[in-house]
């Protein structure tokens, strides 16, 4: 089964078609919300808001373990996330979509592992490629028959939150090889990958980063909501598309 996670802009999935609603529990906690299960262009999957359904959950705050642990407990075994980035490389501009293909972990203090107990015991788990190929390349090819620009690849600097960046910090991503900025991208990357659960992003660019474009002097978030906003519509168009693509060639 497919599950979404929608974060700023997608809190709703206004094109899902809800069948129930279901509160879970985990031995990590509760989930972020109630998983809507629903029908997507009359495909099954999961939604889920990553910050709540009122967003009200900060990015270091999100139970990411519980999160994802509920969704391969109702047998998902792909993960496509809805997240909002600034643009940090010069042709990620706002609006601009970009399904990103490595990621660099800034974050501290999440619990961002399921081996944190001394009586179990722990494998290493391979992020050399950190999203699933398959997953992105079936979100690319559905971005392609939708006619909507998808950029392909892409660094993830993914940063604490919930607090933006200082043009000195963003300079230090860059330095570091990253092309875009977030806050959710880590643990759940990651703790996707421990579950064996396939993961992949469309990252929505809704600014540019401290000190690149217009955002010189200081970042305007209503003009961040805003973008984030209208982007989703073509997120939504991608995400039917994609279902399609997912129920036709499941083991692709």
């Amino acid at each position: 089964m497919l599950a979404i996670i929608g974060g700023r802009g997608l809190t709703q999935l206004a094109n899902l078609k809800i069948t129930h609603r279901q509160v879970m529990r985990t031995p990590y906690g509760e989930p972020s919300g109630a998983f809507l299960f629903g029908t997507l262009n009359e495909h099954e999957v999961i939604f889920l808001a990553r910050h709540g359904y009122g967003h009200t959950i900060p990015p270091h705050l999100v139970n990411y373990r519980a999160n994802l642990w509920a969704l391969r407990e109702q047998d998902v075994t792909d993960v496509i996330s809805v997240a909002t980035v600034g643009g940090i490389r010069a042709d990620l501009t706002p609006g601009k979509l970009v399904v990103p293909d490595q990621i660099i972990d800034y974050t501290h203090g999440r619990d961002s592992t399921y081996f944190d107990s001394r009586n179990i015991s722990f494998s290493n788990v391979d992020f050399t490629l950190p999203y699933s190929q398959k997953l992105r390349n079936r979100i690319l090819k559905s971005a392609q028959i939708t006619q909507h620009e998808c950029l392909d690849g892409g660094v993830y600097a993914a940063t604490q939150g919930p607090r933006l960046d200082s043009i000195a910090e963003i300079n230090r991503y860059e330095r570091d090889g990253a092309d875009m900025v977030g806050m959710t991208g880590m643990p759940e990357t990651s703790l996707a990958r421990e579950l064996d659960v396939n993961y992949a992003s469309i990252a929505v660019v809704v600014n540019c980063a401290a000190g690149r474009g217009d955002c010189q002097t200081g970042i305007k978030l209503d003009g961040v909501n805003t973008t984030a906003k209208n982007s989703m519509e073509r997120v939504r168009s991608i995400l039917e598309c994609v279902v399609i693509c997912h129920e036709e060639d499941p083991d692709e």
